[in-house]
């Protein structure tokens, strides 16, 4: 029997609330418009993943671990751009970049210092990584490996998200179709060798943060998805095996009530869009999304207003039922968080988890006249747009022709146009400002990691067997010509510590560069 859950009068609260017109739309029950579990968050909280990753593996490793020690419940790294784009440290191109945004990941070394202390088989690791995925990925499998972890069993996820880096974000490398076999040839690999991993985390978050309103940023992820069901039917693999394995990005902005109600519409669609697709397990039907409150809505000015902004778009997340949660920290504006301040983000989410009832019963709005309301007009917009998008001939031409990229851009400019005619109010920006003085204790990363990042590629090189790199990264050039799945060829090239650049630079010699 499952546990009484009472508010402080001692009044119980029931699992379901139920209106006469939502009896049909149960929670985990098609089309899972009011969540993907049936007691969502009675059963267990979602899980709290904190996005970090700066400096050298060394200092990522280190902020991981007082993460953990503080409560979080998954890892989420964050890359440098020239790890992202497929640049090794010493590359020219990541001179003034290294370490800035994200770590930096070079070989299999920086890896195996990342994670050192942590064992993979215990966590889940989301990794924020596209155009290199297979790369990233193949560093973590090895690492599992040489831990002795069972590949069967360990479980997490990689971006590996690349349409909407042409369309919103722009850390590709390849042309798309390329792109859509290194994709594909993940989601083939991952199903027979690592069946517990989500090999794709088709986001909307990014399409939000370049300025797409929400029923762009629902609308545009689901056509993505959709595109990515159908490359990986192309290639012949079940549906209702490989959609198990895809997850979801979201962003959660200002507006609290529009955001629950796309959380919940994206839900029900992605529902119709799997059906409609063959899918006919509820397992492969189910969008399970991963929420990061809006880097873009946090202010330089009055920083600790985020805290508030963050709070707000924490529970619209929660309330619209998601299944893992970053919350920001309230210096992003300014820097990478400081240490204080990723632990006011988390403890954010500890608070709403463990202190406000919103997590004691399922779907809490359900049956609000305007959530429902709102919820169906938010799938309306989007069913427009991703009708559209399909008589185009799906995302892939949509960004060819660069529709997605100038309706976000279109969506950007009038919203950034409210803001500076005071039609929008941006608190502390444009109304209730006052003067203040600079933010202390700012977070910076200096330059001199790229030389420390350069004389660990030179150690790396002078101690592996250089023959061997040569010969496997031959074979992956080959087998990249024949149309083999790249995945075992790249496997082989990381545990021989070939570094990320090398593999990159393999692969653009054959598909060469977008």
């Amino acid at each position: 029997m499952s546990k009484k859950i009472t508010t402080t009068s001692g009044i119980e609260i029931k699992e379901v609330y139920c209106t006469p017109s939502a009896m049909n739309e149960l929670p985990g029950e098609f089309p899972f418009t009011r969540g993907i579990q049936k007691d969502m968050y009675r059963g267990r909280p979602w899980t709290m993943r904190q996005y970090a990753g700066f400096s050298t593996a060394e200092e990522s490793n280190k902020r991981y671990h007082y993460l953990l020690s503080q409560g979080t419940m998954g890892l989420s790294v964050a890359f440098d751009l020239p790890t992202q784009i497929g640049y090794d440290s010493d590359h020219e191109l990541a001179e003034g970049e290294v370490g800035k945004v994200g770590v930096a990941i070079d070989s299999l070394k920086d890896i195996e210092i990342l994670f050192d202390g942590i064992e993979l088989k215990n966590i889940t690791t989301s990794m924020t990584i596209n155009a290199t995925a297979p790369i990233l990925l193949a560093m973590y499998i090895a690492l599992a490996k040489k831990q002795g972890a069972d590949l069967k069993q360990i479980s997490g996820t990689i971006q590996n998200d690349i349409l909407k880096e042409y369309a919103a974000r722009g850390t590709y490398i390849y042309p798309p179709e390329a792109s859509m076999r290194l994709i594909t040839d993940v989601f083939e690999y991952c199903s027979k060798e690592v069946p517990k991993w989500n090999t794709i985390s088709i986001s909307g978050y990014h399409i939000r943060e370049a300025g797409s309103t929400a029923v762009q940023e629902l609308a545009f992820t689901l056509a993505n998805g959709k595109t990515y069901l159908k490359a990986a039917l192309d290639k012949g693999l079940d549906i209702n095996v490989f959609a198990k394995r895809l997850s979801f990005f979201f962003n959660c902005h200002n507006n609290f009530f529009e955001e629950i109600a796309k959380f919940r519409a994206a839900r029900r669609m992605w529902a119709h869009i799997t059906k409609g697709l063959g899918a006919t397990d509820t397992g492969a039907q189910k969008l399970r999304f991963h929420t990061q409150t809006g880097g873009s809505t946090l202010t330089a000015q009055q920083p600790m207003n985020n805290i508030v902004r963050v709070s707000n778009q924490a529970l619209a997340a929660v309330l619209g039922g998601t299944q893992s949660l970053h919350t920001n920290g309230y210096d992003e504006a300014i820097s990478l968080p400081t240490e204080a301040a990723a632990k006011i983000a988390l403890r954010t989410q500890q608070i709403i988890a463990f202190e406000s009832g919103a997590t004691d019963t399922v779907d809490p709005l359900a049956g609000s006249y305007f959530i429902e309301a709102l919820t169906n007009e938010l799938e309306i917009a989007a069913q427009h747009y991703i009708d559209k998008i399909d008589a185009m001939g799906g995302s892939v031409k949509a960004i060819e022709q660069d529709y997605m990229q100038q309706e976000i851009a279109a969506s950007a400019y009038q919203y950034q146009n409210e803001i500076e005619n005071g039609e929008r109010i941006l608190v502390g920006v444009n109304k209730f400002a006052e003067p203040e003085a600079p933010l202390q204790n700012v977070f910076r990363v200096d330059d001199s990691i790229r030389k420390k990042q350069t004389e660990k590629i030179a150690l790396v090189k002078s101690s592996r067997d250089n023959d061997a790199v040569k010969q496997s990264l031959a074979k992956l050039r080959t087998n990249a010509l024949e149309k083999q799945n790249l995945m075992p060829f790249i496997l082989d090239s990381v545990e021989k510590y070939a570094t990320l650049g090398e593999i990159a630079d393999t692969l653009r010699s054959v598909f060469g560069e977008y």
